[in-house]
């Protein structure tokens, strides 16, 4: 189980925002880049409660170097790995990939994966003690589609979470 077809190409480089300007991204997508709240919660009104998610593979799994690197981790240490679909009317509007360390998965930390088709977003933001890190950004090759991606190291009661999300362009439709 270590490794698994990741339905994710990572990018060369994901810019913190401090260099954002250096990759520009268009106008349409910063609001959805920058978003500092929950995604699935702004999401949820945009489809009018229509929004769903399909797990596209979840299980322990070895990270990319620049994840473990990210997160802290050795090299060959696993971590619960889940990436899904947030789909609307069967339009892919974001694909996300989760990077959850052993450690982070204590206490309340475990029910993470055992989340199913609810969003890992969901569970989190309803935490108060959650505290999102620099929000950095990147273009990704998803479904033959050049994307929008963002990525940040969450925290949850001190664990480290690295979440990423990539927006098609079927979400501005």
């Amino acid at each position: 189980m270590q490794k698994h077809r990741t339905h994710w190409h990572h990018p060369a480089l994901w810019l913190p925002s401090t260099r954002h300007w250096q990759i520009a991204p268009p106008t349409q997508w910063r609001s959805w880049l920058k978003e500092p709240g929950s995604l699935t919660a702004r999401l949820q009104r945009k489809a009018q409660g229509q929004l769903r998610v399909r797990v596209l593979h979840e299980g322990w799994a070895l990270p990319h170097r620049e994840e473990r690197a990210q997160l802290g981790l050795a090299a060959g240490q696993l971590a619960w790995i889940r990436e899904v679909q947030l789909i609307c009317q069967n339009d892919v509007w974001v694909q996300a990939r989760s990077i959850l360390p052993r450690s982070s998965l204590i206490g309340m930390g475990r029910r993470l994966t055992r989340l199913g088709n609810q969003s890992l977003g969901s569970v989190l933001f309803r935490n108060p003690q959650l505290v999102r890190g620099d929000i950095a950004c990147a273009q990704i090759l998803l479904r033959n589609q050049l994307c929008w991606a963002r990525r940040s190291r969450l925290s949850l009661q001190g664990h480290p979470v690295l979440v990423a999300e990539a927006f098609l362009p079927a979400l501005l439709d």
